[in-house]
């Protein structure tokens, strides 16, 4: 685990917040001046601790209306299986995030789409003709109550 300090912290919680500000402004706002500010978010960027920079959309607004989770249970185990499923999986754009998971289902995909039935053509199109998948099961977003995408840095912080 990387050591980070409270200027780190500060650092990380405003890019955070707000991405696009300058290393001027963020240098002010943490108490640096801009070169000592500059070296510490490229050490966090070579460390690994900031992954990339984004803009975060409105997928609504974008034309995406369905939100599905999508409950995947395989037939079988084996590694070259498991692989071949890997990369179908993470070739698709629509499918958003992917988790191998404990529990009932062996992977959970959060898949984004226009519309019930371009999910459809996904699941039946697609997925379903995996030969290693054994079964999905399927629920749609109703309503999103929380959307955040950034860390509680204040836990750490306090342990």
């Amino acid at each position: 685990m990387i050591k980070l300090d409270q200027i780190d912290f500060r650092i990380l919680r405003l890019l955070q917040e707000h991405g696009r500000l300058s290393n001027h402004d963020l240098a002010r706002k943490v108490g640096l001046s801009p070169s000592p500010c500059w070296r510490r978010v490229k050490r966090l960027e070579e460390d690994g601790i900031i992954d990339h920079y984004a803009a975060i959309l409105d997928a609504e607004k974008a034309g995406f209306q369905l939100i599905a989770f999508a409950h995947v249970m395989l037939e079988k185990h084996q590694m070259a299986m498991l692989d071949q499923f890997d990369e179908a999986i993470c070739e698709r754009p629509e499918v958003l995030e992917y988790y191998s998971m404990s529990g009932d289902y062996d992977f959970l995909l959060k898949v984004i789409s226009r519309n019930i039935k371009e999910y459809e053509d996904f699941q039946t199109g697609f997925l379903m003709r995996l030969p290693v998948v054994r079964s999905i099961s399927t629920s749609f977003v109703l309503k999103q109550k929380k959307h955040i995408t950034h860390l509680p840095l204040r836990l750490l912080e306090d342990g």
